[in-house]
């Protein structure tokens, strides 16, 4: 994966967010009310000077009601065809170095496919208001996860898939010393 790739997103998510915000007439106040996140923070991701997190991505990502995928795509023509896997979007949360590649992203069809990487002992929390206009299944490719859907522990391994459930606060947990790999279906409404 080109680091070129990866490094032009925080520009790119900048951008992006502002004019998501100010599409809807929202002041920085207004996204921080809905996001359950402080002005100032969301004023340094605009401004470029801040990297979010996962979890701080879930949550603006649902206050929008974007898709994380949706929030950090590039702008452009929608793309048809083979997308080669160094053309594939790579983004990696500057907290815990957990890894999302964005497989797929339908242009054509409301899905999307994302791999995620899960580095040991580490884990991520997402609002419920990240899942509430989508539907989403995850197939374990390698390693283990436990993924907390609300009071619900599921003890997920290589193989295993899932097909969650009503939005609720969720936390992807990889518990072991191997990293955690798996993959995530996405059904935009």
């Amino acid at each position: 994966m080109s680091d070129t790739i990866e490094d032009s997103l925080t520009p790119r998510l900048a951008a992006r967010l502002k004019l998501e915000r100010e599409a809807r007439g929202w002041s920085l106040a207004q996204l921080a009310t809905r996001a359950g996140v402080s002005k100032a923070m969301i004023s340094k991701i605009e401004r470029g000077e801040a990297s979010p997190t996962a979890a701080l991505l879930g949550k603006l990502s649902g206050a929008l009601s974007m898709t994380m995928s949706a929030l950090l795509a590039a702008p452009g023509v929608p793309r048809r065809g083979v997308v080669r896997a160094r053309e594939q979007q790579l983004w990696t949360d500057p907290e815990t170095a957990y890894r999302r590649r964005q497989v797929l992203l339908g242009q054509s069809m409301p899905l999307e496919l994302v791999e995620v990487e899960l580095p040991p002992k580490t884990s991520v929390d997402m609002p419920a208001s990240s899942y509430a206009f989508i539907r989403q299944a995850m197939w374990v490719l390698e390693g283990t996860l436990l993924f907390r859907e609300g009071d619900v522990v599921h003890r997920l391994e290589g193989g295993d898939s899932l097909e969650l459930g009503e939005p609720v606060a969720c936390r992807f947990e990889n518990p072991t010393d191997r990293s955690c790999r798996y993959l995530v279906a996405v059904l935009r409404s």
